[in-house]
């Protein structure tokens, strides 16, 4: 209870100080975060709880932010079918997943070997559009609407807890490349749960409340694409994905801090 209370009391006293000093900012980004919120299915306690105190903080105060990004970009679906996307956003997603498709026996065996006892592992090709890995070639190519590219590896029995991603400049792309039959196995997003045996590929907006459970004894290979929402601004949406690559470039284990990062 006392752990619970100091937490709520490093944002109350901020926030109360900000409203004193600067209202506008301060309504603002309440106003933000309440919107952010809302867009979920079942607003809880325990959802709000998260988000201004919990996992979900960066996300809150990214909230004026990501609105602008909603302003600029086409209604969000929040999840999404690949036939939703604009042709040029669908050849460049349909690319990427065929390599994976054509090299899957090989990608899996060197992640597994670089794997080692680690009980979640992520190995980036590309991070907010910077090349980071050259050992597929395919994917240091520039492209215009994927921004991320890499895999993300459950050891077994391992599972993330809720969270939230932090901006919606992108969507993201998962491709389950070892989907099991079970229902042990899958991605709960805003508590809808897509089981990767009835569709091994799933595209949502990851500012949403979720989360990815392996509840097997197999290790679970997912493909991760960070893609550009569809918009009429993509070349604005590229310079701000420049900023955050310098932004994020040294705050990646705010987000992935129990990942072991593959090289």
């Amino acid at each position: 209870m006392l752990k619970q209370s100091s937490r709520y009391l490093r944002i109350i006293i901020p926030l109360t100080i900000l409203f004193y000093f600067a209202p506008v900012i301060a309504i603002i980004l309440v106003a933000c975060g309440v919107f952010d919120i809302s867009r979920h299915r079942v607003v809880t306690a325990d959802l709000m709880t998260k988000y201004f105190v919990g996992n979900g903080l960066v996300t809150w105060l990214l909230s004026p932010v990501n609105v602008f990004l909603d302003l600029i970009s086409e209604r969000n679906k929040y999840v999404y079918a690949l036939a939703d996307f604009p042709p040029q956003h669908r050849a460049e997603i349909e690319h990427v997943l065929k390599v994976f498709d054509d090299d899957r026996d090989e990608i899996i065996a060197d992640i597994r070997k670089k794997m080692g006892d680690s009980q979640r592992g992520m190995l980036f090709y590309k991070w907010y559009d910077k090349n980071t890995n050259d050992s597929i070639a395919a994917f240091n190519k520039e492209m215009t609407y994927i921004k991320t590219i890499g895999v993300s590896v459950f050891n077994k029995k391992e599972s993330t807890s809720l969270h939230f991603g932090p901006l919606r400049l992108t969507l993201r792309v998962l491709y389950n490349l070892t989907p099991l039959k079970s229902d042990n196995v899958f991605i709960e997003v805003d508590g809808q749960k897509h089981y990767w045996h009835d569709d091994p590929l799933f595209i949502f907006d990851d500012t949403l409340l979720h989360r990815s459970i392996n509840g097997e004894d197999n290790e679970r290979y997912c493909v991760f694409v960070d893609v550009l929402r569809p918009s009429s601004f993509t070349r604005l949406q590229n310079v701000i994905m420049k900023i955050v690559q310098v932004a994020f470039n040294n705050f990646s284990g705010i987000f992935y801090g129990r990942w072991t990062f593959l090289k």
